[in-house]
């Protein structure tokens, strides 16, 4: 299981290499199943607006009894799955607002800017869970960057106490005006970085699943719990399209 001490301690490159990410092992397989008809929202709501927290502590984006279940375990410091949010994102809510796919954010956290940032984009609404994410991908080199750049300060921070040491980084990275700039106040970040209950959870879920679920790369994608040979919208795609989200 990896704690939060562990994963202070990886050394301050490692995000950077987080961005080549390897796709999952196992090969999609599927055949092609009947389109699905799509299932309408309850009156006055979008699925597309729909924000649920799965028992798995995921944030699941659009109808929570989809009959097309997708995951994506991802992390904040990823490259490809910062190209993912970009370029398959858009495409995704199409199929998201139909009521036959759902997607569910999921944590794979990898080092300490990740689970700072996987820490921000929960301080708040649950239904901005998602797009604080995809705006916190938006801006990874520039986190990157503000962490070289704070090297020093980002390194004094293994030797703080755990409630003080997430507000830190947050500092070196240059996540506190990143995300005061999106609604959530400094004294809110602080209040959500110093509280280690949930710093810890957030890293024993990501370390208990993936070695439940045998994931070690990011971003790894699962289709109603069968883990997908794919890291991209180009390749995901057709995947749900044989699985039945299509029209015709």
């Amino acid at each position: 299981m990896i704690s939060t001490r562990r994963l202070l301690s990886l050394a301050l490159a490692a995000p950077l290499a987080f961005s080549l990410a390897a796709c999952s092992e196992e090969a999609d397989g599927a055949t092609e199943s009947e389109v699905i008809a799509p299932i309408a929202a309850p009156d006055g709501t979008e699925w597309g607006e729909t924000v649920t927290v799965s028992d798995a502590d995921g944030y699941i984006l659009g109808n929570p009894d989809a009959p097309l279940k997708l995951v994506e375990y991802a992390s904040h410091t990823c490259g490809a799955c910062a190209s993912f949010a970009a370029t398959g994102k858009p495409g995704l809510k199409e199929y998201i607002d139909t009521g036959v796919v759902s997607f569910e954010q999921r944590n794979l956290v990898r080092d300490p800017i990740d689970l700072a940032i996987a820490t921000l984009v929960r301080c708040g609404d649950e239904a901005n869970m998602q797009i604080l994410s995809d705006q916190a991908w938006e801006n990874l080199e520039e986190t990157f960057a503000s962490v070289q750049q704070n090297a020093d300060t980002y390194e004094a921070a293994g030797d703080l106490p755990i409630d003080q040491r997430f507000i830190q980084i947050a500092q070196a990275a240059g996540l506190v005006d990143f995300f005061a700039a999106r609604g959530l106040s400094a004294d809110q970040q602080r209040q959500c970085l110093s509280d280690t209950d949930t710093i810890e959870r957030i890293a024993n879920n990501s370390a208990e699943q993936a070695d439940e679920l045998g994931i070690n790369a990011t971003p790894t994608f699962l289709l109603n719990d069968r883990k997908l040979d794919v890291n991209g919208w180009d390749a995901l795609e057709p995947v749900l399209q044989r699985a039945g989200a299509r029209q015709e």
